[in-house]
């Protein structure tokens, strides 16, 4: 049987009856049709079609004027049929896409898995949230046969799915580094030399690279352009800012990182961060550093990890829960 006379018999019949009793029967028939229609992607201009044929059986003598009108009600359809069309296909590549970008996250995820290291006498916190689905932000603990610890902490200038990429290679590139090479300054060194044989130019990643040695109490870093962070001097409460210099990694091939220690006595905090969280903003403003350390030390006497967690949300919630950039931010505390 002929689908299209099929339902054209059906609406017509529906119409009719809808027409002289305007009860909810017919409605509820239109209804059912409207579902037919959807299941064989009927267009909406053959629907509208489907009624002006309907409406010429039943009101052979229409005025032409009413039968203008549906004329250019159909044309009216067929230029939405083609706009929804169109809309439709960018929706399912966008829905594609965003599937895609989530798998990738979470291959991010795993591929820059790092597990906070349990070492006696420190107390370390962190949390990093990404303000899209790709974090741009990346930390990593290494914990060294001789009891230190390293803390890498970049950020990519630029993000999404290039911003991974990067700090897959970065990851990789440290990992296949000998313990004994992982000291800050030429773990730099040797990063900028990968980046900028292996990245786009108009990429930079700043980078932050300590090492904690429990034996002497010390901590030696070198820095690649990154946020400067704090020290809290429990001795004379109160904090300074992390003195660096060194340029991004990838801008000059032979570029040097210079070399800094700073002991790290009992009480003492060491505060890594991105620019996610010096670039927070109340409304339109940035936010002060001087705000920053004003948060940390309301809750400088919770567990490091708790410090972090109140921290971030006080700036989400300062934002209206819509981060602008990703925000990470690191605390390790000395505690014997």
């Amino acid at each position: 049987m002929d689908v299209a006379k099929l339902d054209l018999d059906s609406y017509k019949d529906l119409l009719k009856k809808y027409i002289k009793q305007q009860d909810e029967t017919s409605l509820y028939g239109a209804e059912q049709m409207s579902k037919s229609f959807i299941k064989n992607n009927i267009p909406p201009e053959e629907i509208v079609n489907l009624h002006i044929q309907a409406l010429a059986k039943l009101y052979p003598n229409i005025s032409e004027d009413i039968q203008s009108s549906m004329n250019f009600l159909l044309e009216t359809m067929i230029y939405y049929g083609l706009a929804h069309q169109e809309f439709q296909s960018l929706r399912e590549k966008q829905l594609a896409l965003q599937s895609e970008i989530a798998v990738a996250a979470n291959v991010q995820d795993t591929l820059l898995a790092t597990a906070k290291p349990d070492i006696e006498g420190l107390d370390i916190g962190v949390i990093s949230v990404p303000a899209h689905q790709m974090n741009g932000d990346y930390h990593h603990f290494i914990k060294g046969k001789d009891g230190s610890l390293g803390i890498a902490m970049a950020d990519v200038v630029g993000k999404g799915v290039p911003a991974a990429l990067c700090m897959s290679m970065i990851k990789y590139s440290m990992d296949i580094l000998e313990e004994e090479k992982m000291i800050p300054a030429k773990i730099l060194k040797y990063l900028n030399r990968v980046v900028e044989r292996n990245v786009d130019t108009g990429m930079f990643i700043t980078m932050f690279y300590a090492q904690y040695l429990p034996t002497t109490q010390m901590l030696h870093y070198a820095s690649a352009g990154h946020e400067p962070g704090f020290i809290y001097n429990a001795e004379t409460d109160d904090f300074s800012e992390i003195e660096t210099a060194g340029l991004v990694l990838g801008v000059m091939a032979d570029s040097e990182y210079p070399s800094y220690k700073q002991p790290v006595n009992i009480g003492d905090m060491i505060i890594l961060l991105t620019d996610g969280v010096t670039e927070c903003r109340r409304g339109e403003e940035f936010i002060s550093r001087e705000e920053i350390l004003d948060v940390i030390r309301e809750y400088m006497h919770l567990p490091a990890q708790e410090i972090v967690d109140r921290v971030y949300k006080y700036f989400e919630r300062l934002q209206d829960f819509q981060l602008r950039d990703d925000f990470t931010l690191l605390i390790m505390k000395r505690e014997v």
